[in-house]
Parts: C-alpha cells; structure tokens; sequence
C-alpha cells in the first residue's frame, strides 16, 4: 500500500469523526462534540506523518507532538496558532480516556465551547487538507 493510500484511510476516518462530532452537536452531547473533534484532527495528523515521514506514526494521541515530528521531516510547519488548538484538543481526550481526570478537573464543555471548538476543528480540518498532493 502506498503512502498515499495509507492517508486515504487516515483521512477516511477523521471525515467519520468530523461527522460523528457534527451529530453530537445536533443532538446536544457537547462533550462528545469536542471529543471526536480532537479525533477527528488526531487522526487527519497522522495521515499527514504517513505522507511525509514514514510509515511508523506515533501511537501516541499528542497531536502537537506529531506535528513536530512533521515539522521535523518535512517542509510543512504549523504556527502557534494550530499548536493552540492542537494542545486545547489534548485536554478533551485526556479527559474522556481517563474518567478521574474528568472528575478532578472538572471539565465540563457547554455549547458554546462545543461550538467554537467545532468551528476551529474544521478550519483546522481544511487546511490539514490542503497539505495533502493534488493528485496528478
């Protein structure tokens, strides 16, 4: 398999979270909106190592990790603002994967973060994608 059929499939799989995300929103469950937001983007990173690095991506879930690694390898850099948003994913996996964590920190997300959360994840998303090859 190529690499560029590798990111098909990470890329395949951060749409369904964007979307399972999009149906959270609909239905209220905020948490779960940010949630698989920071999958959503998690996932679309590591299709962007397995384009421009190798082929052994991080089994980590530190997105901004990934993406220095990238930085690293490749010409693509990402400013301080994705690596903003990159950390400010982290804190909602950490909080949904370890339930004390939830507990202790008290992250509780309401719809307006859900919302703005959303709205960056898909700007985010976009130009995630557009670091990908045009297909010749």
């Amino acid at each position: 398999m190529t690499s560029k059929e590798k990111f098909g499939h990470w890329k395949f799989y951060a749409e369904r979270d964007l979307d399972a995300a999009e149906a959270m929103f609909e239905t209220g469950r905020w948490f779960y909106v940010v949630f698989m937001c920071q999958q959503a983007v998690e996932k679309l990173v590591k299709g962007i190592y397995n384009l421009y690095v190798d082929d052994d991506v991080p089994r980590t879930h530190n997105i901004e990790m990934i993406a220095n690694r990238i930085e690293d390898s490749s010409d693509i850099s990402f400013n301080e603002d994705k690596y903003q948003m990159f950390r400010g994913l982290s804190k909602y996996y950490l909080a949904d994967r370890y339930p004390d964590f939830l507990s202790e920190s008290g992250v509780i997300v309401d719809r307006d973060e859900a919302d703005y959360i959303l709205h960056r994840t898909r700007e985010v998303f976009a130009w995630l994608l557009s670091l990908k090859p045009s297909e010749d």
